[in-house]
C-alpha cells in the first residue's frame, strides 16, 4: 500500500485552436456497423443494433454528421455515419429536414432512431461539442474522443455534457470512446456521461472519463427516478473529483472498470438506487463507494474489488462511504451474460483496451486483450444481398422446419407464422413494422446448428436480427441480412429469429433449420 496523497483536480489539457475542415457526406454501398460485440443493459429491451443493415456514409464536419441524418427517408431510416477529423463549432451548423431535428452547437441526435456514429482512419474528435442525444432509441457511438465541452465560457455546448441523454432515450450502446475536460465547474464544465429524465438500457464499455469535476449522473435530482438498467464496463475513470457515476433510482451494474484518483468520491448510489459493483480496480482514491451528498440512501451488492491506497472518511450527516470494509446491503438480479476478469489485471487490461483508437481491442475474461471478430462490410464492401439467396444455396441435408410448428411475435395482417414452414417460396410472414419474431418448434428436442433464412419477393432487407434458443434465451448467433448462418449444435425445442432492425418491411419465405 503505498502512502495516500491529496490529488486534486487541477487543468491538464489545453483546447487549441483549430481550423474549421469542410465536410462530405459520401454516399456508399449499403453496410452494417460494427455492434456484434454490443454488451450489458444495452442487449436488453429488444438489443441495440444502431444503424445496421442501413446506408454508410462518411463524414468530416458536424455539418455533414447533419446533413446525414437528415438525408434519410425517415426518422428511424438505419444510417452508420463515419467520421474523420476534427468536429467543432466553426464546422458544424444547423441542417433542417422531416428525418431531423438538429442545432448548430452540437451534435443532435434528437427524435431519432437506428443511428451509429463511429470514428474511422486516423481518428475523429469532438472538440468543445457535445453529443446530444434527446428522445431517441437504438444508437451507438464508437471509436470517438469528446473534449472539453462546457456549459460556461466560450464556446459553450450541450449544457457542458461530453454526452447527455435526457427525455425518454432507449437503447443506447457507447463503446471505446475518450470523454474527457480539462476542470471542473468553476472552469466551466459539467459532466461527461450524463443520463436523465426517463433514459434506460444504456451500456458504457471501454472508455476512458478522465481530468473532470463529473463523471457523470443517472438522474437530474432525487425526484429523477425513472432512469436506470445502465451497465459500466472495462471503463477507466481517472482524475475525477466526483459522480464516478452519481445514481438516483434505478439500476447499475460495474464490472471490471479501472477508477483512478477519485478525489472526493466515487461511485454514489442514492435515493433508492442500487448499484452491482464486481470485480473493479479502486486505486489512489478517496470514498469510492456510499452515499453521499444526500440522506437518502442508495444501495449496493459488492464482490470482488481490489481497493489499493482507498481512503476512507468517517460517517457523518449526510456523508455516508461504504468502508472501509464494503459489505453488500441489497442483492441485485442481472439478466444478461457477462465474463469477468479477475480484479487484478484490471488495470493492465483496461489499459491496452479503453478509449478511440485502440484498435476496439476487448476481454473475454481471461485477463488478456483480443482483437475484435470479423466485422461487417466496410463502406466501400458491397452489404448484404437482400434477396432470397436461390434454390442452389441451402445447406445439406433434411430441412428439419418441414412439418414443424411455428408462433411468433407481431405478425402483418395477411401474413402467416406457418408460411415460414410450409416449403412454399411464395407466402410469408412479415412483422407489423421493422421488428418483431417468428419461431420454429418441435414436440421435443431437436440438434439445430445451421438456419437458412429466405426471403419472399418485393422484401425488405433485414439490418439486423438473433437468433435465439427460445428454451434458454441463449443467442445461438447474431447478424444482417438473409441467407445462412451456423453455430454450435443447440438441443432444443424452439428456435426464433428476433428481426431487431431492418429497412422496410422485411418477408420471410422459409425459415429453414437443419442439423448440420
Amino acid at each position: 500500500m503505498r502512502r495516500a496523497v491529496a490529488v486534486r483536480l487541477s487543468a491538464l489539457l489545453a483546447a487549441g485552436a483549430l481550423t474549421a475542415a469542410t465536410g462530405v457526406a459520401l454516399s456508399t454501398s449499403t453496410a452494417s456497423a460494427a455492434t456484434a460485440g454490443v454488451t450489458g443493459y444495452a442487449t436488453q429491451n429488444g438489443g441495440t443494433t444502431g444503424g445496421a443493415g442501413g446506408q454508410t456514409v462518411r463524414a468530416t464536419t458536424g455539418t455533414a454528421i447533419h446533413q446525414a441524418l437528415c438525408g434519410r427517408a425517415s426518422s428511424s431510416t438505419p444510417i452508420t455515419i463515419q467520421v474523420e477529423g476534427t468536429i467543432n463549432h466553426g464546422n458544424t451548423s444547423k441542417v433542417s429536414g422531416s428525418s431531423c431535428n438538429t442545432a448548430a452547437d452540437r451534435i443532435e441526435l434528437k427524435q431519432i432512431s437506428n443511428v451509429t456514429i463511429v470514428g474511422v482512419g486516423n481518428g475523429a474528435v469532438f472538440d468543445q461539442l457535445g453529443i446530444h442525444i434527446r428522445e431517441a432509441s437504438n444508437i451507438v457511438i464508437q471509436n470517438v474522443t469528446v473534449r472539453n465541452v462546457k456549459k460556461s465560457g466560450s464556446p459553450t455546448s450541450n449544457g457542458g455534457d461530453a454526452i447527455g441523454m435526457e427525455s425518454d432515450v432507449r437503447n443506447v450502446w457507447v463503446d471505446h470512446v475518450t470523454l474527457e475536460a480539462s476542470g471542473g465547474e468553476s472552469e466551466g464544465y459539467d459532466g461527461l456521461f450524463d443520463m436523465k429524465d426517463n433514459t434506460q438500457y444504456v451500456t458504457l464499455s471501454y472508455s476512458i472519463l478522465r481530468n473532470s469535476g463529473r463523471g457523470g449522473l443517472i438522474g437530474s435530482s432525487e425526484s429523477d427516478r425513472s432512469n436506470g438498467y445502465v451497465t459500466f464496463h472495462h471503463n477507466l475513470y481517472e482524475n475525477i473529483d466526483s459522480r464516478a457515476p452519481l445514481l438516483r433510482g434505478g439500476i447499475a451494474h460495474m464490472y471490471n472498470n479501472h477508477y483512478k484518483r477519485l478525489n472526493d468520491s466515487g461511485i454514489n448510489s442514492r435515493a433508492g438506487a442500487r448499484a452491482k459493483v464486481d470485480n473493479n480496480y479502486f486505486e489512489d482514491s478517496k470514498d469510492v463507494l456510499g452515499t453521499f451528498y444526500t440522506d437518502q440512501a442508495g444501495s449496493w451488492q459488492v464482490s470482488g474489488n481490489v481497493f489499493d491506497n482507498v481512503t476512507w472518511s468517517s460517517r457523518s450527516g449526510d456523508h455516508n462511504p461504504a468502508g472501509p470494509n464494503p459489505t453488500s446491503n441489497t442483492s441485485v438480479s442481472i439478466p444478461y451474460g457477462y465474463t469477468l476478469d479477475g480484479a487484478n489485471c484490471v488495470p493492465n487490461v483496461v489499459a491496452q483496451t479503453a478509449g478511440a483508437n485502440k484498435g476496439l481491442k476487448v476481454s473475454d475474461g481471461s485477463c488478456t486483450p483480443q482483437n475484435p471478430g470479423p466485422t461487417d462490410p466496410g463502406p466501400t464492401d458491397p452489404g448484404p444481398d437482400p434477396t432470397d439467396p436461390g434454390p442452389t444455396d441451402p445447406p445439406a441435408g433434411a430441412n428439419l422446419s418441414l412439418g414443424a410448428g411455428a408462433d411468433g411475435s407481431s405478425k402483418a395482417s395477411g401474413t402467416s407464422y406457418g408460411n415460414v414452414v410450409d416449403g412454399n417460396a411464395s407466402t410469408y410472414w412479415s412483422p407489423s413494422g421493422a421488428t418483431g419474431s417468428v419461431s420454429v418448434k418441435w414436440g421435443s428436442a431437436t440438434t439445430v446448428s445451421k438456419v437458412n433464412i429466405r426471403l419472399a419477393s418485393g422484401s425488405g432487407a433485414i439490418g439486423a436480427y438473433r437468433l435465439l434458443n427460445h428454451d434458454t434465451g441463449a443467442v445461438l448467433a447474431s447478424g444482417s441480412g438473409a441467407g445462412t448462418v451456423a453455430f454450435s449444435p443447440a438441443s432444443l425445442r424452439k428456435i426464433t429469429l428476433e428481426i431487431t432492425s431492418a429497412s422496410g418491411t422485411p418477408r420471410i419465405a422459409e425459415f429453414e433449420t437443419y442439423a448440420s
